[in-house]
């Protein structure tokens, strides 16, 4: 094992192929090569095979596993004693293919789009170990840095998972998305209107529609599992719309009994408490995000006391804060958006802008 390994990226014309590229050359100070036919001038397959200590297979869900039966025969054993890795949405067909190398093999299933932030913190990432030795030590490093909530899984097993987590789940908010067109609907004028449930399904409606849709289309085809997932919630749905037509006191009394107590009970106290906690945090952001009586402050300095110091201003100037978030941009900017109490003044404000500037404490962003 090379403690100071090569890495080679199949796939790094893609967003997580960049993604990767990012981390492991500014994260783990690696060298980096990336082929894609996408980018004419990217680095062979030939390149890849002959320098790469680790290979890392980031292609479509649909073109993974023969991609990587071609770089198998390509190969031609020239990856024992070596490390391969995919990141794609299903595992058993990567991993399948990956093992009939000889190289060690793991499956990795970040559980999100590439982030913004040079980590995965805060997010999963399902570890597939398929066969992994002398490349231990190496990858247990590299999950250290990637920071983010690893769980380890069979492939199998994931990809059972992911019919429910991945394709039933986008599959309704499209599904939800459609019923909005037939109606005729806009989404500007409904959400007006909104309850916080509404805000987070469109909120998740947007996110999938504005990203690659032939991710979202694989995840559905490529998982073998999410036909019959899709069958179950369409004729769950079907039984909902047959009581709600039916519309009697039988109809009602079957409604609680199936969809609200015995699927209470299915949860369970625990996963109940714990999933209202986080609708309510989630409702509690959605309202400070609204608040239109509000500064963002990007702190120049990011070091310990920054943040103190810029309190410090508000609390000269008599300003009481009613909200903090914050948030790292793609450039590692620290940016903090202070929500305040509707009867606050607006002089006090530009007081704080003011010393803010002159100071050099924080730069006040547009909007």
């Amino acid at each position: 094992m090379n403690t100071s390994p090569v890495i080679g990226i199949v796939g790094s014309a893609g967003a997580y192929g960049r993604w990767l590229r990012a981390f492991f050359e500014t994260r783990m100070g690696l060298h980096v090569l990336g082929h894609d036919p996408a980018d004419p001038g990217s680095d062979g397959e030939d390149a890849l095979l002959a320098r790469a200590d680790v290979l890392v297979f980031s292609a479509p869900i649909r073109h993974t596993p023969a991609v990587i039966a071609q770089y198998v025969a390509q190969s031609a054993g020239r990856e024992a004693g070596r490390l391969w890795l995919d990141v794609t949405s299903i595992k058993a067909a990567p991993v399948a293919a990956m093992l009939a190398s000889q190289a060690e093999v793991v499956g990795l299933h970040p559980m999100t789009a590439p982030p913004k932030s040079p980590t995965l913190r805060g997010r999963v990432l399902a570890v597939c170990e398929a066969r992994l030795d002398a490349w231990r030590p190496w990858l247990e490093g590299v999950l250290a840095a990637l920071e983010a909530e690893c769980v380890q899984v069979a492939p199998e097993r994931h990809d059972r998972a992911m019919a429910l987590v991945q394709a039933m789940v986008h599959a309704g908010h499209l599904a939800q998305a459609g019923v909005l067109r037939a109606q005729g609907d806009a989404l500007a004028d409904l959400l007006p209107l909104r309850s916080a449930s509404f805000e987070m399904d469109m909120a998740m409606c947007a996110r999938i529609l504005s990203l690659n849709p032939a991710i979202y289309e694989d995840i559905q085809f490529g998982n073998p599992h999410a036909g019959e997932v899709l069958q179950g919630l369409a004729a769950q749905l079907a039984r909902i719309a047959t009581l709600v037509g039916q519309g009697d006191q039988a109809a009602r009394a079957a409604f609680r009994s199936e969809f609200l107590d015995a699927n209470r009970t299915a949860f369970g106290d625990t996963a109940l408490a714990q999933g209202n906690f986080t609708f309510e945090r989630l409702g509690y952001l959605l309202a400070d995000l609204a608040d239109a009586h509000t500064l963002s402050i990007h702190l120049p300095e990011d070091r310990p006391g920054s943040l103190r110091a810029l309190l410090h201003v508000f609390e000269r100037h008599g300003v009481s804060i009613a909200s903090l978030h914050s948030s790292r941009t793609p450039a590692g900017e620290v940016h903090f958006r202070f929500g305040f109490n509707s009867g606050t003044r607006l002089e006090a404000l530009a007081a704080v802008e003011a010393e803010l500037v002159c100071s050099g404490i924080g730069q006040v962003l547009p909007g």
